[in-house]
């Protein structure tokens, strides 16, 4: 199944000072999210499958388009997050079928690897709904000074017969990090 995109959407963060001290280089993490139709709204689906698929295509696409945000090598990349917000005629076993059973692989693959589980989040919501991911490190999950969080919202999306899938990565860990 591919996946039927209405847009993407890049969100860059830099962070160049914090608490009154410079960040060098800034401390930087991407987030790219796609509004997709979920080809299941308003309708019980029994095999969700072919939503794996689906999830493992968006997913590689995402995390690509977020290294090349970034500017980086893919071995720079040092933390990663996915979510979805599923529209309310969907289910939350939609995100679920598209975030973890193969969506992984791919995001791993344009990140160079990546050891540990990439945290997630998923949830139901429509237009306006708020994406909050974990991130930790790909290599590392706990390693404390790369757990971070990032968000993203549309307010257009997600309608009801949509799902908002991202990826969030980091090539840093938070500024000025000093717990461990």
């Amino acid at each position: 199944m591919k996946p039927q995109i209405h847009k993407i959407v890049i969100q860059v963060e830099e962070i160049h000072q914090e608490i009154g001290r410079r960040i060098d280089p800034p401390a930087r993490k991407v987030t790219v999210a796609a509004v997709i139709k979920n080809p299941y709204a308003g309708k019980y689906v029994e095999d969700l499958e072919p939503l794996y698929d689906l999830g493992a295509e968006i997913g590689g696409l995402l995390a690509e388009k977020g290294v090349a945000a970034l500017g980086v090598e893919p071995s720079a990349i040092v933390s990663y997050g996915k979510g979805a917000i599923v529209g309310l005629d969907g289910e939350i076993e939609h995100a679920a079928a598209i975030l973890h059973p193969r969506f992984g692989k791919p995001v791993r693959a344009a990140v160079e690897k990546g050891d540990d589980i990439i945290p997630s989040t998923k949830k139901m919501g429509g237009p306006g709904s708020v994406l909050v991911m974990p991130l930790t490190n790909k290599d590392s999950i706990w390693s404390f000074d790369h757990m971070d969080a990032t968000e993203i919202s549309f307010p257009n999306a997600p309608r009801e017969d949509e799902i908002v899938v991202a990826v969030a990565l980091a090539d840093s860990g938070r500024p000025l990090a000093r717990i461990g």
